[in-house]
C-alpha cells in the first residue's frame, strides 16, 4: 500500500478511533490504497464517522471544527482537520455530495477491516468505494475508479 507517512497516519487514526461507538470508514484515495491499488497518490486521509463520534474524537484530539468546510460539491454537518499526523486527516460527519438531484448523504453500507501494524482500519468494499467515487465525479475520483477496476 503504503508510504511510511500513510502507514503512520492510519495507525494514529486507528488509535484515535478506538473508543468510537458507531461505524467509521477511511474513504477516497487512502481507501483505494488500502485496497491494494498502486501506484496511488494519497495527499490526505478522509475519515467518515457519526456526528457524536466526530465531536468526541475531535475534542480528544484538540481539533476545532471548521465552520466553512463546505464547498460547492461537498458539505458536512461537522468537519475538522487533524494536522498532527504526517498526512492531514479530514474528519467528516454528516457528509453530503452535491448531485443532480440535490445533496446526497454519503454513508457506506459495507465495512471491510484492514490491518495496519496490528490495528484495524475500516473501508467500504471495492464496489461501494467505486460507486462513491463515481458519485463524487471529479477527474481524480474517476481515475481512482479506473485503477480500482484494473486491479481486481
Amino acid at each position: 500500500m503504503r508510504s511510511a507517512d500513510l502507514r503512520q497516519t492510519l495507525v494514529m487514526i486507528a488509535d484515535a478511533m478506538r473508543d468510537a461507538r458507531d461505524p467509521w470508514w477511511v474513504i477516497s484515495s487512502a481507501a483505494v490504497a488500502l485496497h491494494g491499488v498502486a501506484p496511488i497518490e494519497v495527499g490526505d486521509v478522509d475519515v467518515l464517522m457519526s456526528v457524536g463520534d466526530a465531536r468526541r474524537v475531535m475534542d480528544s484530539l484538540g481539533v476545532v471544527p471548521i465552520e466553512d468546510g463546505a464547498s460547492s460539491l461537498f458539505r458536512s454537518t461537522l468537519f475538522g482537520r487533524w494536522e498532527s499526523p504526517p498526512l492531514v486527516v479530514e474528519i467528516m460527519a454528516g457528509f453530503h455530495v452535491a448531485t443532480g438531484s440535490g445533496w446526497t448523504e454519503v454513508l457506506p453500507r459495507t465495512r471491510v477491516p484492514i490491518f495496519v501494524d496490528e490495528r484495524v482500519v475500516y473501508v467500504p468494499d471495492r464496489a461501494e468505494l467505486a460507486e462513491m467515487l463515481r458519485l463524487f465525479g471529479r477527474p481524480k475520483d474517476l481515475e481512482r475508479v479506473r485503477l480500482l477496476a484494473a486491479q481486481i
